[in-house]
């Protein structure tokens, strides 16, 4: 974030450097320049630099994600105060699942844990271990037992989990279970 912030002030400055060479140049040529140039290019370096990373910070994180670490879900939005954003929607969060290190059980060779990450701008990055039954196929958050719990794997699971339907066309149930088969 403050290198992100760095970059837009020297956005700003390097094209209010360049009113003032317009601006130079005019005086030089016998004109007089408008008043508010250099503010004026100095706001459009910052709007700009800020909208062209608005669009691109999808690109660039989805390029940092390593190997196995798959995109399954983007979410994009508009909004009032971005008015460039109904023209061309920005992606503001997406998911990525880790199927590259996604774990079988050993008595379900079906049922699948595996890490969701949740992405969104200007924010830590969040995991999610979810169980992921191919055979059924649905999703559950993960819960880990207690250190003192008397239950099996298969009893933990079945009472602490709220299963949530999969489709079998949904990227997150391709991504574990058809490239696991």
């Amino acid at each position: 974030m403050l290198y992100e912030f760095i970059a837009t002030m020297a956005a700003g400055f390097g094209l209010a450097g360049v009113a003032l060479i317009i601006t130079h140049l005019s005086k030089l040529a016998g004109k007089k320049p408008p008043k508010g140039l250099v503010p004026l290019f100095a706001a459009i370096g910052i709007f700009a630099f800020q909208i062209h990373q608005e669009y691109n910070w999808y690109d660039q994180q989805a390029e940092q994600l390593p190997e196995g670490v798959t995109v399954v879900k983007t979410v994009e939005e508009t909004a009032w105060f971005r008015p460039w954003s109904y023209i061309k929607p920005q992606i503001v969060r997406f998911m990525a699942v880790d199927s590259g290190q996604a774990r079988a059980r050993i008595d379900n060779q079906n049922m699948y844990l595996v890490n969701l990450y949740l992405f969104e701008r200007r924010m830590s990055v969040k995991q999610i271990p979810q169980v992921i039954d191919c055979a059924t196929p649905a999703r559950a958050d993960y819960v880990l037992p207690a250190a003192d719990s008397t239950l099996s794997i298969d009893e933990h699971i079945n009472q602490t989990t709220k299963w949530h339907p999969l489709a079998t066309d949904e990227p997150l149930y391709i991504s574990v279970c058809t490239n696991k088969a």
